[in-house]
C-alpha cells in the first residue's frame, strides 16, 4: 500500500510547480513580436517552442490532478487498466502514475 499522503503532498508541489510553469508560458507568449522582422522569424520561433511546452505542462498538470482525484476517491495505487497494484517504486518514481507497469509496457 503506498503511503497516500506523502504521494498526495508531493502532487500537490508537482501541481503548483507545473501551473507556475504554465502561468511563465503563458505570459512569453502574450509578449508581443519586436518590430524587426528578422528578430519576427526568431521570436516566432520560440513561440512554437513555447506552444509546445505548454501543450505537454497541460499534459502533465491533466495527470497529476488524475492522480489526486483517484486519492480522494480512495484508487490511488491501483492500476486503471487490470485493476492490480501499481509497485509502490514505480508510484515512487511517477506519483502521478495510472498503469501498472505491465500495462504501461502494453501501451507504448
Amino acid at each position: 500500500m503506498p503511503d497516500v499522503a506523502a504521494a498526495k503532498a508531493r502532487l500537490e508541489v508537482q501541481l503548483a510547480e507545473l501551473e507556475a510553469r504554465q502561468a511563465r508560458i503563458a505570459e512569453d507568449l502574450a509578449e508581443p513580436l519586436n518590430a524587426d522582422s528578422g528578430e519576427q522569424a526568431v521570436e516566432m520561433e520560440d513561440d512554437a517552442s513555447l506552444e509546445g511546452q505548454g501543450a505537454l505542462v497541460a499534459k502533465e498538470i491533466a495527470s497529476v490532478k488524475r492522480a489526486l482525484g483517484r486519492i480522494v476517491d480512495g484508487t490511488y495505487g491501483e492500476c486503471v487498466r487490470c485493476g492490480e497494484d501499481i509497485a509502490p517504486a514505480r508510484l515512487e518514481a511517477r506519483p502521478e502514475a495510472a498503469l501498472c507497469i505491465d500495462c504501461a509496457r502494453a501501451a507504448e
